[in-house]
């Protein structure tokens, strides 16, 4: 594995150098040794952020996770926090990033974060969360209201009418 050549595809996709990519960079690279995992084709391997920063682009590039694979999931807590999950082998691991020294520049904070080892960066951890199924094709519905078509998951039934979240008008007496 070719570290360099992957941490520049990791900027060329997210764009710049910057600790946040930095994070995600090692992350994937810890899971990888962690897990045993490759390039995920499919669903083989999926990440659940914690959040949805710079690190997650490198985590696609590195791990092949995506949104539209279905495999790239978000749990926002705010946290430097990614779940991975290797579905072949039925193992799993959370990494949770390690407190940084305080009162860092960028500048000093990238630099830190590249100079560490994984091993170094991220406390391992359980997974909280249970590995989630894998994606599902669903029908799709033309929205009675505003005429888009819906996947049937986000379909609402409203006054006899199928409605898309947009155009339906959601009951709760709470918030009066």
């Amino acid at each position: 594995m070719d570290k360099k050549l992957i941490w520049e595809k990791c900027v060329a996709f997210h764009g710049h150098e910057c600790g946040g990519l930095t994070i995600g960079y090692q992350a994937a690279l810890y899971a990888i040794q962690l897990l045993e995992l490759a390039f995920s084709e499919d669903e083989q391997v999926v990440c659940i952020s914690e959040n949805d920063a710079c690190g997650v682009d490198a985590i696609q590039v590195i791990l092949g996770c995506s949104v539209g694979k279905g495999n790239l999931l978000f749990h926002m807590t705010g946290k430097q926090a990614f779940s991975f999950y290797n579905r072949t082998a039925g193992k799993s691991v959370r990494l949770v990033l390690k407190k940084k020294p305080e009162a860092m520049t960028k500048e000093e904070s990238f630099a830190y974060y590249q100079s560490l080892e994984p091993k170094d960066m991220f406390d391992v951890k359980e997974t909280k969360l249970t590995l989630p199924e894998e994606a599902r094709l669903f029908d799709s519905y033309i929205c009675e209201c505003c005429g888009e078509t819906t996947g049937a998951n986000w379909i609402r039934l409203q006054g006899g009418k199928k409605l898309c979240i947009d155009c339906y008008a959601s009951y709760n007496r709470f918030d009066v």
